[in-house]
């Protein structure tokens, strides 16, 4: 027997052992299947009929059964035509019937695998059973939950863009504070620059204009002397002085006895001490950190007493014995002496600072040039003097203070005082305009502001200069 023709008769036995007994095929499974037996056996039943066709019954033997078995088989030969597709349509219903016992054979196969697996699965279905009834408490907490931390988060950013502005903000404000104070710190070393150069340039401008005064004073000099040589020379003259410069001193009149008290009159109409004394503050800045000072009719000794206060060296004089004992009480240097003697006997340079406060008005007018130049020879290069005198510009001081004093004698123009100065070696003249007249007479207020600058200016002025 040929192997194939084996192999098909044990597929054959397989294939009806299997149908027979599905669930060993399959293995146990809880899956209720179809009984494919009753299915068996009719098709059993069928293919023993198929192969039934056209046999002859057995008999017994003998001739009679030989003959009739003969008979058969010719008969069937006979009708062999007539029932072929008969058996030929029975073997085809057999073998649908085979096909649709292995369709439910496999079937019933895959359902048994779909069971295995379905029970395979049941742990997993109960473990869903209980994440299924817990689902809805869970899902409630896990969207609480996710709320909470959705807001947390959203509060972590805010607080975040908070402190992030907050930060940004003192950045900007350290960077404005920092650029603004180097701003200011620039600006306010362009301004100390600026009023160092300033200062430096008019520094050497005085110093120049100093100098300039101070070339053009000796030149005119020269050329005055020469010119008095000149004129000594020619016939008729008189004769020149001994020395070209010198200094002649005229014996002063004794100053005749006033009949009232000056210092009372002084108290009352020229103010308190504390009230002159600062009046007198403003020349503070021009005798500071001179070493010889000199003040011409201290009076009670206000001026004095500043520069005491300031630390600079100074001494006074003055007509006035009274005066003189006030300056002492007070523990001040001063005596009594006449101007044009104390002033002829110091040598030549000897002070660097002279002050003379409501004195020239009280001059003859042909002895004020003498003072001048007398004051002019004994100051040092470079030092300074200080004239201060009732303003003649102002026509309120005819009115009220110039005359209420006896013994002013005239008063002294601006123009004409430093014209003396210029005159004997004195530059860098400069004028101060003191005592507001509207300040003492309130009325003047109502006049108009160029008018009253130019005829009630100020009540007096102080004219300054500097030994060329």
């Amino acid at each position: 027997m040929e192997s194939a023709e084996l192999i098909a008769m044990l597929q054959a036995v397989r294939d009806r052992v299997r149908a027979r007994n599905p669930q060993t095929a399959a293995g146990a499974a809880d899956v209720p299947l179809p009984d494919l037996l009753p299915l068996v056996h009719a098709r059993d039943a069928a293919l023993g009929k198929v192969a039934a066709i056209g046999a002859v019954n057995p008999r017994r033997g003998g001739p009679v059964n030989a003959l009739v078995q003969g008979w058969k088989k010719l008969v069937a030969r006979a009708l062999d035509w007539h029932v072929r597709e008969q058996v030929e349509f029975n073997r085809k219903m057999v073998a649908c019937v085979d096909a649709a016992m292995e369709a439910l054979t496999e079937n019933n196969r895959a359902m048994v695998e779909l069971g295995n697996r379905m029970a395979a699965l049941q742990p997993m279905a109960e473990e869903m059973k209980d994440i299924r009834d817990h689902w809805t408490e869970w899902r409630g907490e896990w969207e609480r939950k996710l709320e909470r931390n959705e807001i947390q988060a959203l509060r972590n950013v805010a607080d975040l863009q908070g402190a992030f502005q907050h930060r940004v903000d003192r950045v900007d404000s350290t960077w404005r504070e920092s650029l603004l104070a180097q701003h200011k710190a620039f600006h306010a070393e362009l301004r100390t620059s600026a009023d160092e150069i300033q200062r430096r340039l008019w520094a050497d401008m005085e110093r120049f204009r100093a100098e300039y005064e101070r070339i053009i004073h000796a030149e005119l000099r020269t050329i005055r002397q020469r010119a008095q040589m000149w004129r000594g020379a020619m016939p008729g003259d008189s004769p020149l002085p001994s020395a070209p410069g010198a200094t002649q001193v005229v014996p002063t009149q004794p100053t005749p006895a006033l009949a009232f008290d000056y210092g009372k009159f002084a108290e009352r109409f020229r103010g308190p001490e504390a009230y002159v004394k600062s009046g007198q503050t403003i020349y503070l800045p021009d005798f500071s950190g001179r070493r010889s000072v000199l003040d011409i009719g201290c009076g009670r000794g206000e001026f004095l007493e500043a520069m005491r206060d300031a630390g600079v060296p100074a001494r006074g004089i003055d007509l006035s014995e009274e005066s003189v004992a006030m300056c002492r009480a007070k523990g001040l240097n001063a005596e009594v002496a006449d101007l044009f003697a104390y002033l002829n006997d110091l040598p030549e340079a000897s002070l660097d600072g002279i002050f003379c406060s409501q004195v020239v008005e009280h001059l003859a007018p042909e002895r004020l040039p003498e003072m001048i130049k007398l004051c002019a020879a004994r100051l040092s290069r470079g030092g300074v003097i200080a004239i201060e005198t009732p303003n003649p510009e102002c026509l309120a001081i005819f009115a009220t203070h110039f005359y209420l004093d006896p013994t002013h004698m005239r008063p002294v123009p601006a123009a004409l005082l430093a014209f003396y100065l210029e005159e004997f070696g004195v530059g860098l003249i400069e004028t101060r305009k003191l005592a507001p007249a509207v300040e003492s007479m309130p009325s003047l207020a109502e006049l108009p502001a160029a008018f009253r600058e130019s005829f009630f200016g100020a009540l007096d002025y102080a004219i300054l200069g500097k030994k060329l």
